[in-house]
């Protein structure tokens, strides 16, 4: 019955075992399926976020120039390109006409797409300019090929009269496969199936676009990928599904039959014994002999020792367990000694001197060494007792439990495993949220980390001020040094701005050579006293393998109280911008006075657009003479904005906010235009009009379309000259611009440098460029009726032009007196007031006809 009791006993055990077994195995399959699933979900968060904050970036600049052009805009982008990213392509669609674009190479059927009129795009577009907020869509079939992640902006800029108007939006198209493969789903050692669903960020609800349909019927583990609008479902189950029949199981299974064996094989024998013995006490050999074989069954040893005399008795099992050879010769309390584990055998000795000590039970448990090396473990258990005559004894039994103490470190080692996975997760999850959080260069915090700053001292309040720092002549060290010298200036640069600002100033980087300071409680002098000794610890020079690097700092503040951390951001940007074009390695502060020039520039611009849109921007001309008889040799186009309210004004009015919109090629063109349209009336009029030059800026040379557009206007050669009216180096001008030169030569176009003498060009650029005239600058003319010495200088450079055989244009020629004196110095050409003034198409046509000036001459 005790056996029966234990059998059944040991069956519902291992009922019970066994269902646990399965339930462990599935939660712990379905833990290690989520761990993998937490981690591709951050991989999914951190990319598309870090993508997406790159563009904020882009997108804040554009709200402080709403009318950049695609040159401007390419510039900026580029930087972001050259971030770790999977962005494909930024597009800029002002009024929801596709126009700014980078790059552009690849993307130019996209460039004109109106998203109003598009019906797969127009929903998103108008649901992001509507609800003025990121509007993540896809992914989407790309009209320029491919699929993508389409990440839309809407942008807000200020309004003249106040308040914001709707600029338009700007796109950024996070390359599918790229996104796919940094996230971790196209790994080959991915042992997960997972599919993603909420195509346009519609969560759960969404429609499925990664993985197939066996994973969402395969009872997946789940997790939601948070979007900055919306949020995708990620699902995923183990690549063949999940497993039915637990690792372990046949182990369990081995050890509960193990189990069985050892409790009712003995309680079978032991019962039996008892009742045998109850009968006869002849009996008792026989019993003595199935015990003896029960022992071998179990594998339990039993030994005696004499405590007196030492004398140890075991038998042969534990031969087997020590491994020692059964060669008949008796053991002693040393073979016991030597056969244990060198780090047990202390502990051993100890326990059972305390057990005779104490005349009580015996208990231990240690390691073998056996002879052959191998390791086995043994439990021991004794009693004290004393014979017949009083001598005291121990009997005990000895049996290897190496099985179960294995079979402990396993379950140990699991454990430890699980728990070690969970930690990993941890540590993981906080590096992902560090990297998100912090440039991985300097070990700065980063745009996003700043953003959140921000938020947080909004929401504080008190004055808060903002430090802009941008690094002057870093890109020269890049070009020159290459990235790595780069690298080591920026680091460099880092930690100079961290030691100069105090321990509760917030230091980010927040671009490619730009950093920021977040100071709270500083006055304006505080403020001014960190930026000086931030700008003198950076004139100071750098060594990097043996070169000594030098570059600058250029500092924009802006402070207040209650303040909007957008704004702030875009009035520290803006001093920052005043301080590079007042000279650089400086600071400047954000004010009343700054505030108003951008109001004023911001209506210029406002203006200059306009003025495009109605043709004001015409040609004026003023005439050239020949220095020896006077007779026009030429014309120079100039260019005049006829102001509906102004009237006419000069370049110096309007130049320099037109070439911060990047619409000086398009005055140029302009210019161009209406002057061949006049020469070519002047010809059907019989004026004799040999030639009219015309300003090209350094920023049209560098257009690659330039030439295929001059060739469409068919010019009769030697009619056209350009003048390179800007300061262009060209002894190191890149190739493109070069290869134009060259180009407009071959069509028969003129080169001219303009204002030679004042520094931009030097004799290895006319060498190199071979130009056909060479205009000598009006400083240079205006001194020569009074200054003997400046006289000299205009001679040498005429004699320069004369050994080049290069034509020499004097233009600012005031008065008959510097028309004599630079007549006998050799001057081929003059231009100026003493002659003619620049006068609009009519007034010259009149001008020429009459050869008034013939008697002023």
């Amino acid at each position: 019955m005790p056996a029966a009791f234990a059998f059944v006993v040991l069956l519902v055990c291992a009922a019970v075992a066994d269902q646990q077994n399965r339930k462990v195995s599935d939660q712990l399959a379905r833990a290690d399926v989520q761990a993998k699933v937490n981690i591709i979900r951050a991989k999914l968060e951190g990319n598309i976020n870090g993508n997406i904050q790159l563009v904020q970036g882009l997108v804040s600049t554009v709200v402080t120039e709403p009318y950049m052009g695609q040159q401007r805009f390419a510039s900026l982008a580029a930087n972001l390109f050259k971030q770790k990213s999977q962005l494909r392509n930024i597009a800029g669609a002002p009024d929801l006409v596709i126009s700014l674009m980078y790059p552009v190479e690849g993307n130019e059927k996209a460039i004109g797409l109106d998203y109003s009129k598009n019906e797969a795009q127009r929903t998103a577009t108008l649901r992001a300019r509507d609800q003025r907020t990121l509007v993540l869509a896809g992914p989407v079939e790309l009209r320029q090929g491919g699929r993508g992640f389409i990440a839309r902006i809407p942008v807000f800029v200020p309004a003249a009269g106040g308040g914001e108007r709707f600029w338009g939006i700007v796109s950024a198209v996070i390359d599918v496969d790229r996104f796919y493969a940094a996230s971790g789903l196209d790994d080959p050692s991915l042992d997960i199936d997972v599919a993603l669903t909420g195509k346009d960020a519609l969560g759960r609800g969404g429609e499925r676009f990664f993985g197939g349909g066996n994973v969402a019927g395969g009872d997946p583990v789940t997790a939601d990928v948070e979007l900055p609008s919306g949020s995708w479902q990620i699902s995923a189950i183990p690549k063949g599904g999940w497993p039915t029949v637990p690792k372990n199981e046949w182990a369990l299974l081995a050890l509960v039959a193990l189990a069985g064996v050892l409790v009712v094989v003995p309680i079978l024998i032991a019962g039996r014994l008892f009742g045998e013995r109850q009968k006869n006490y002849a009996e008792l050999r026989r019993l003595s002999g199935r015990l003896e074989l029960a022992l071998e069954t179990s594998g339990i040893g039993v030994w005696e020792q004499d405590l007196v005399t030492g004398e140890l008795v075991w038998d042969d099992r534990l031969n087997e367990i020590y491994g020692k050879p059964d060669d008949g010769k008796p053991p002693s309390y040393d073979d016991w000694v030597l056969a244990i584990h060198p780090e047990d055998v202390a502990r051993a000795r100890r326990e059972f001197a305390l057990a005779v000590a104490a005349k009580g039970p015996y208990s231990s448990q240690y390691r073998l060494l056996r002879q052959d090396g191998t390791v086995r473990h043994v439990r021991a258990r004794a009693s004290y007792f004393q014979d017949g005559d009083g001598t005291p004894k121990m009997i005990g039994a000895e049996w290897d439990v190496t099985s179960d103490v294995l079979l402990n470190e396993n379950l140990v080692r699991e454990r430890q495993l699980s728990e070690s996975k969970n930690a990993e997760l941890e540590i993981a999850k906080a590096r992902i949220e560090h990297v998100a959080l912090h440039d991985s260069l300097t070990g700065l915090p980063n745009r996003r980390y700043l953003d959140e700053m921000l938020a947080e001292s909004a929401e504080a309040g008190g004055r808060t001020a903002l430090l802009h720092l941008d690094l002057d002549r870093f890109k020269h060290i890049n070009d020159t040094l290459g990235h790595g010298a780069g690298d080591a200036m920026l680091t460099h640069a880092s930690k100079v701005i961290k030691t100069k600002a105090g321990t509760s100033d917030f230091v980010a980087r927040i671009g490619g050579d730009e950093f920021v300071v977040l100071s709270h409680g500083r006055s304006d002098q505080e403020l001014a006293s960190l930026a000086d000794r931030i700008i003198e610890e950076m004139r100071q020079p750098v060594d990097y393998h043996g070169h000594q690097c030098r570059f600058g700092v250029s500092i924009g503040i802006a402070a207040n109280s209650g303040f909007d951390e957008k704004q702030l951001l875009v009035n520290a940007d803006l001093a920052l911008y005043r301080a590079k074009s007042r000279g650089r390695n400086r600071h400047e502060f954000f004010n009343e006075e700054l505030q108003s020039e951008i109001v004023t520039t911001k209506q210029t611009a406002d203006e200059i657009l306009g003025g495009l849109e109605h043709n004001e921007f015409v040609a004026y001309y003023q005439p050239q003479f020949d220095a020896k008889t006077l007779e026009i040799v030429g014309v120079e186009a100039l260019s005049r904005w006829r102001h509906p309210g102004r009237g006419i004004l000069a370049p110096d009015v309007f130049l320099k906010v037109a070439e911060e919109l990047n619409v000086v090629s398009l005055i140029d063109r302009m210019i161009l235009k209406q002057a061949l349209e006049n020469f070519e009336r002047w010809s059907l009029d019989s004026l004799n009009i040999p030639r009219v030059s015309v300003n090209v800026s350094a920023r049209r040379l560098e257009d690659k379309d330039l030439i295929e557009g001059l060739r469409k206007l068919a010019i009769k050669e030697g009619t056209v000259s350009f003048e390179l009216v800007e300061s262009i180096f060209l002894d190191e001008s890149d190739d493109l611009v070069a290869w134009n030169i060259e180009q407009i030569k071959e069509l028969g176009i003129d080169i001219e440098i303009d204002d030679f003498g004042t520094g931009y060009a030097s004799i290895v650029s006319l060498l190199r460029l071979q130009p056909r005239r060479l205009k000598i600058d009006r400083q240079l003319v205006t001194p020569i009726t009074g200054s003997t010495a400046q006289r000299r200088l205009v001679s040498s450079i005429i004699e320069i032009g004369k050994s080049l055989g290069i034509d020499v244009v004097a233009e600012g020629v005031e008065t008959m007196e510097h028309a004599r004196i630079l007549r006998e110095l050799g001057c081929d050409i003059l231009q100026g007031y003493a002659f003619g003034r620049p006068m609009d198409t009519d007034t010259f046509a009149a001008f020429a006809q009459s050869r008034r000036w013939l008697a002023a001459g």
